[in-house]
């Protein structure tokens, strides 16, 4: 059975992981103009979640079935062609292993962190902290494509002072679209490395480029 109290210990926002610095890529298109109120939300976390969600959701159930660190952390790189994400992914992966190894000590979170002294990306810090936890592959799925809309949706509230009612409400029209991704990366991430999902977002590595260069800006990333 699922340890369902750990399950919600790291999906839950206040996790102290570092996501609430990061918009996911909201920022940037808030000023390009691509997303304006609660319906332009809904399909940027929709196109967010079936991309780099699934491709994450794949890294993060495959870490938690106990697959080489660092195999995963070099197909992370592979798919995440822009270097401001890969640098965003790598400080929320450190961020993500303090947390971890206060919540859940243990040898795996304690050898990640010895082998990535400068930080492994977050989704395979995210999946062997899941299994530090006793969680299963579709658990940490479930806990990024959770993560990949929740960000940008709490980022919106703040950027575009979105009704947080309207943006809870995105959310939970995207539940079952969050099922079907976990379970194809849980899926994907048991059939091994070659199986993990690849899918891409280039608007989202256009935009983080550009967002990177900011002389001013609320989010991180």
């Amino acid at each position: 059975m699922t340890n369902r109290s750990a399950l919600l210990v790291l999906a839950d926002g206040r996790f102290p992981a570092g996501g609430h610095a990061h918009s996911g890529g909201a920022e940037a298109a808030v000023r390009a103009g691509r997303l304006r109120d609660a319906a332009d939300l809904a399909a940027f976390c929709r196109g967010r979640l079936h991309t780099t969600g699934l491709t994450s959701a794949g890294l993060a159930g495959a870490a938690a079935l106990g697959m080489d660190p660092y195999a995963l952390d070099a197909a992370a790189d592979a798919r995440t062609p822009s270097s401001a994400l890969r640098a965003a992914s790598r400080k929320l992966g450190r961020q993500l292993m303090r947390a971890g190894r206060a919540a859940w000590p243990g040898p795996e979170l304690d050898a990640l962190a010895a082998a990535f002294p400068r930080g492994a990306h977050q989704p395979v810090v995210l999946g062997t902290a899941a299994r530090a936890a006793g969680l299963g592959a579709e658990d940490a799925a479930y806990c990024v494509a959770y993560e990949t809309v929740g960000g940008p949706a709490t980022a919106a509230v703040r950027l575009l002072s979105l009704d947080p009612y309207q943006a809870t409400a995105v959310l939970a029209r995207l539940a079952p679209e969050m099922d079907e991704v976990a379970e194809r990366a849980a899926a994907a991430a048991r059939e091994g490395l070659h199986a993990l999902p690849a899918a891409s977002a280039p608007l989202l590595d256009i935009a983080a480029e550009h967002h990177g260069a900011w002389p001013v800006r609320l989010f991180a990333s």
